[in-house]
């Protein structure tokens, strides 16, 4: 995410319902959508920081040329998570990742949306990043796709 182009997001000057991008471990590509709230705050955002086409959609703090590290939005996740109440101990940028994909995979138990939406190449590497048993997991995922 801090690697996003205005362009992976907004190419035509507003920003699109689904978008995608490469993952930098795997160099795979990865679907997202974009949420009507989503867009709407992008495209308030693009409007207020006046970035374009071929910047990053989130610069850097030294240097707009740069875009934001990893290390500066996990201090940022920190701060609001802090700011709210939580414990930061409990809520960061990878356990956030991983709630998402617990939440879809308890709603629906199809596996395989969890495997598309994270990127994963093998089911099984889904299976352990959720923390499930494989034979529930398997056993939820016949059922919901028949």
């Amino acid at each position: 995410m801090v690697a996003l182009r205005v362009d992976d997001v907004a190419p035509h000057g507003c920003a699109i319902d689904r978008a995608k991008v490469h993952q930098r471990k795997t160099g795979r590509p990865v679907r997202f959508e974009l949420t009507e709230v989503t867009r709407q705050a992008l495209d308030d955002y693009l409007r207020v920081s006046g970035r374009k086409l071929g910047q990053w959609l989130f610069a850097g703090r030294g240097d707009p040329d740069q875009h934001l590290s990893t290390r500066q939005y996990a201090r940022l996740v920190g701060e609001w998570v802090s700011s709210i109440g939580l414990d930061t101990l409990k809520y960061a940028t990878h356990s956030m990742r991983r709630t998402k994909a617990t939440l879809i995979y308890r709603r629906t138990g199809n596996l395989r949306a969890v495997q598309l939406l994270s990127g994963h190449r093998k089911i099984e590497s889904t299976v352990r990043y959720l923390g499930v048993e494989i034979d529930g997991a398997l056993d939820i995922a016949e059922k919901v796709e028949v």
